[in-house]
């Protein structure tokens, strides 16, 4: 046959659960029964089903496996198939009828706590979003649509089947008649929040368009925006905006802010580092603090930072006693015959021997791996620092040498080669690009 010309959509029939919510705190949500209202609503819908149908037309039906909806489809057939007040043209026989578990309603868990707990609960779901919502111990409406879209895989297979029935009924219950069309028409999810739920027994048509092969839906479903567009045009003044519970955060009150403080890092002054030993820059400002006595009052951060320059100038001077830069030549000498060794300047060239120049350049072995022989090294391994101390000295030993410029540029006659590395003076373009070529090929490429 194809795929079948109507496809019908039923909320099952009022049931004892819709009557009396404390019902479903003592029986089971599948066992929960129809009521006598149920059943007649049930049984108007079978007539009114067999309005819509041809004399020719098959059925199948697919019924979740709760009681009140096979209740539901039993009331539907009964009328469907009575020959009052003419016969039927459906015989009970020829029609099929199928259980589906994945058309079964939203789990909201085993049984249902108070009713003060269900209210807070459906309060707070309808804050919370009705399709991500999880019920405690149950499902969302998300995952009902993971079940509901494999059921619509398995519906549209059988489709193709020779036998399959010219319409097909799927009883089922409100919140799934929703999901089923959020996923055949590819609702969103705030449509789908949007959207009232079914009456009982009310009929959702889909039609079938045989020249595009697309199911049409039939009904104007309602929508909750809508309801209160109407209400707001019937109402008179402005709009009474709701006020938003708070479900989440701290019940007692919020202490986190005091256990995520940051906190400052404290880095040692680099110019510690080169004093002589025992000695610091901050340990000699508190020294003359004290010398001076009453003289600097040691609450003034003026009088204390003007004692901390005046030694760091001692210290770090850019000018020897005679007037010449540091960098020159003659300050060189002065410092090499013993000027170095002046209380007045505190800095130890004595230092720089532990600035050991690594592979790349960097002081105190920087990226070198640890030898496994002795700390000093053997006598190759030594040469070879000292050629490379000589080719690229470190930045800090430089600077602490007096090789660089006041200015900060670099030394009389050096250059950068064509990778950006500091290159030695006295090599020639020959060297360069013979390191240049060293660097490019697979030797030089493991960094």
């Amino acid at each position: 046959m194809g795929k079948p010309r109507l496809i019908i959509l039923i909320r099952h029939a009022q049931s004892e659960g819709n009557k009396n919510r404390d019902i479903h705190q003592t029986v089971p949500d599948h066992r929960v029964k129809l009521t006598p209202e149920g059943w007649k609503q049930a049984e108007d819908a079978g007539r009114k089903l067999r309005s819509l149908l041809k004399p020719s037309d098959t059925l199948h039906f697919f019924t979740s496996p709760y009681l009140r909806t096979r209740e539901t489809t039993e009331g539907i057939l009964s009328s469907l198939t009575s020959s009052d007040p003419s016969p039927s043209p459906f015989p009970r026989n020829a029609i099929k009828v199928y259980e589906e578990p994945r058309l079964r309603e939203q789990d909201f868990g085993n049984f249902q706590p108070c009713s003060a707990e269900m209210t807070r609960m459906w309060r707070e779901r309808a804050d919370y979003g009705h399709f991500f919502y999880r019920i405690p111990n149950g499902e969302s409406a998300a995952d009902a649509y993971d079940r509901v879209s494999g059921f619509n895989e398995s519906l549209w297979r059988s489709f193709g089947e020779e036998d399959f029935a010219s319409v097909c009924v799927l009883v089922t219950h409100g919140l799934m008649a929703r999901v089923f069309l959020m996923k055949w028409y590819h609702y969103s999810v705030e449509y789908f929040e949007d959207l009232r739920n079914v009456n009982h027994c009310e009929f959702v048509v889909m039609r079938l368009d045989r020249d595009s092969g697309k199911y049409h839906l039939q009904n104007q479903l309602r929508t909750w925006s809508e309801l209160r567009e109407e209400k707001r045009a019937k109402e008179s003044g402005s709009p009474i905006i709701p006020v938003r519970k708070k479900w989440g955060g701290c019940p007692d009150g919020c202490d986190h802010t005091a256990a995520s403080k940051k906190r400052t890092a404290k880095r040692q002054n680099t110019s510690d580092l080169f004093l002589d030993d025992g000695t610091t820059i901050l340990g000699l400002v508190e020294t003359k603090l004290q010398q001076q006595g009453s003289k600097v009052d040691t609450g003034q951060e003026g009088s204390r930072s003007e004692v901390e320059d005046d030694i760091r100038g001692r210290a770090f001077p850019s000018r020897d006693k005679e007037g010449h830069p540091i960098g020159d030549e003659h300050s060189a000498s002065l410092r090499t015959n013993g000027h170095n060794n002046n209380k007045e300047r505190i800095l130890s060239l004595n230092r720089l021997d532990v600035l050991k120049t690594g592979r790349d350049g960097g002081g105190s072995l920087s990226g070198v791996t640890s030898r496994s022989g002795s700390e000093e090294g053997t006598e190759p391994e030594r040469e070879r620092e000292a050629r490379q101390r000589k080719r690229y000295p470190s930045s800090m030993a430089l600077a602490l040498g007096g090789g660089f410029e006041s200015d900060g540029g670099m030394r009389t006659g050096q250059r950068a080669d064509a990778l950006g590395d500091q290159s030695d003076a006295e090599e020639g373009e020959e060297d360069m690009e013979r390191q240049e070529c060293v660097d490019r090929s697979f030797s030089g490429a493991v960094y």
